[in-house]
């Protein structure tokens, strides 16, 4: 079966020290055939303050310097909260040499305060449905920006409220909404990634699988969203077998054009 990984975090992201050789290598050793690098570029940091792009220098030095037969590697990046500054987030995305961006909402809208989910006050259940209504209007902000490719992770934030905090939350009353976002993508020719969170999460994505395809979704990539090497890839044998369940093939990107491979 094809494997590929479309997310994953080096030490050019804020929360990885991870080298990108081992991180490849990891991936090769899983089985993967294709891994994009997707560093992080959000356009809010963890407490919400706006981050200004330093350049593609650090990005494409890393990029070149690699090389591991038998795994084809693609140019890739995170970009979270793209509608807080659409000029920036165009100026980024305009690279050449750019395969793949991931649109990510980890934060809510800077109206609201700007902070990453994780951060947030999750100690209840009343305050996580508070916070999940703001995070899908900006599910809904995002879905509208034309500078990604595919919409990151939609459960994001169930990672906290359930596996951190200890909730039993579930996405169902906010599946219109989420409906909304995903007709958004599909009329763009873009879509939605599963993401195993270092195979934690796969089994979770039945639902959300089941909605996209409801709204006449096609594009899914595959994404780990590893951070250390020795959780390259977890999960992503599991994701594609899920993928193949719903009768999905699997996107990979090169130069922001999606390629289909049959599971």
């Amino acid at each position: 079966m094809f494997l590929a990984d479309f997310h994953n975090h080096t030490r050019l992201s804020p929360d990885s020290e991870a080298d990108p050789l081992a991180m490849a290598r990891a991936a090769l050793d899983y089985g993967v055939s294709e891994m994009c690098f997707t560093d992080h570029m959000d356009l809010l940091d963890f407490k919400g303050t706006p981050n200004l792009f330093g350049g593609w220098g650090p990005y494409l030095d890393q990029f070149h310097s690699l090389s591991v037969p038998g795994l084809t590697l693609r140019l890739g990046l995170e970009l979270g909260e793209a509608w807080e500054n659409p000029d920036l987030a165009a100026r980024i995305v305009s690279q050449p040499q750019l395969d793949f961006v991931i649109g990510s909402v980890h934060n809510l809208d800077s109206g609201h305060g700007g902070m990453d989910i994780f951060y947030m006050d999750l100690s209840t259940e009343e305050k996580c449905y508070d916070i999940l209504n703001l995070y899908v209007d900006c599910l809904n902000l995002q879905a509208a920006q034309d500078t990604f490719d595919v919409l990151a992770h939609v459960i994001y934030p169930l990672r906290f409220m359930n596996g951190k905090a200890g909730h039993h939350i579930r996405l169902d009353p906010w599946y219109p909404r989420i409906a909304e976002a995903f007709r958004t993508l599909i009329a763009k020719d873009k879509g939605i990634e599963v993401n195993t969170c270092r195979g934690r999460t796969v089994e979770d994505w039945r639902p959300i699988l089941a909605l996209y395809k409801d709204c006449g979704g096609v594009i899914v990539t595959l994404g780990s969203d590893a951070h250390r090497p020795q959780d390259m890839s977890k999960g992503i044998r599991e994701g594609a077998g899920l993928l193949k369940e719903f009768g999905f093939d699997l996107a990979t990107y090169e130069k922001r054009q999606p390629k289909f491979h049959k599971l």
